[in-house]
């Protein structure tokens, strides 16, 4: 199966594609959202999961989204249709690290999609150029939790100086021009619930499409995962999301 078809069968039952709690994502937003921002985007938005919300809860708002995933794409637009807000939201099909625009925005987003520009700073890179001068930025990514060991590190597939500690990922965000203005660190339960969800999705898909050209790699490829996360990585890997302002 393609790996982004995988992906969005497996964030079915999770569709904020990072361990966050509804409640922690209300949160986020409250922080990142002020009074009189009216323009937001969210560089990797995949199936739009973090626009809808937005759009939802702050009705004066508009905002753009980007992704490379088609499909992915046209499920934050039937979202957004549903929810009533299509005609607030523009969404690009393009790479997320390439993408400029004609106006700055008061919020940008990117959680989770450090990967499509080559690390977290690189992702703050595009976001600073994209933002308003008293705008802010909500960026979500990796850490280590307490220091990787080999089986850790195979089942992610990094090295050890891919991710940092929280405090030294903090130093170097805020060495980079950017104050915090609020942060979450994801808990033991949102992490188990996140990945008790992209597992089963994904299980629950290949069982009940037997007969599916790929449900059998399917299922394979959730009980790999989900012995990774449980025999590799599962309390070594973090996972922050900050709340940003450009510093002085």
């Amino acid at each position: 199966m393609d790996r982004k078809r995988r992906s969005q069968l497996a964030h079915a039952d999770h569709p904020i594609a990072a361990p966050l709690a509804d409640e922690s994502v209300a949160r986020l937003l409250d922080r990142a959202v002020a009074d009189e921002a009216d323009r937001a985007l969210d560089l990797g938005c995949g199936g739009g999961a973090w626009l809808r919300r937005l759009l939802v809860r702050y009705p004066w708002m508009r905002a753009e989204g980007v992704d490379i995933h088609t499909a992915a794409l046209e499920q934050a637009r039937e979202g957004a249709e549903e929810a009533g807000v299509a005609d607030r939201l523009v969404l690009h099909d393009m790479d997320a690290s390439v993408f400029a625009s004609a106006h700055r925005f008061d919020l940008v987003l990117s959680v989770g999609a450090a990967h499509a520009f080559g690390g977290l700073l690189p992702t703050l890179a595009a976001a600073r150029e994209l933002l308003t001068p008293d705008g802010h930025v909500l960026v979500g990514d990796g850490f280590w939790e307490r220091e990787p060991d080999a089986a850790a590190l195979s089942a992610l597939g990094a090295t050890w100086d891919d991710y940092a500690d929280l405090g030294t990922t903090v130093d170097r965000v805020t060495a980079d021009g950017w104050t915090p203005v609020y942060g979450h660190v994801s808990t033991a339960g949102e992490w188990d619930d996140y990945e008790w969800s992209w597992t089963g999705s994904l299980s629950r898909w290949a069982l009940d499409h037997r007969d599916e050209p790929d449900a059998l790699d399917t299922h394979k490829a959730a009980a790999e995962h989900r012995s990774q996360w449980l025999n590799g990585y599962r309390g070594t890997f973090g996972f922050v999301t900050l709340v940003l302002r450009p510093s002085p």
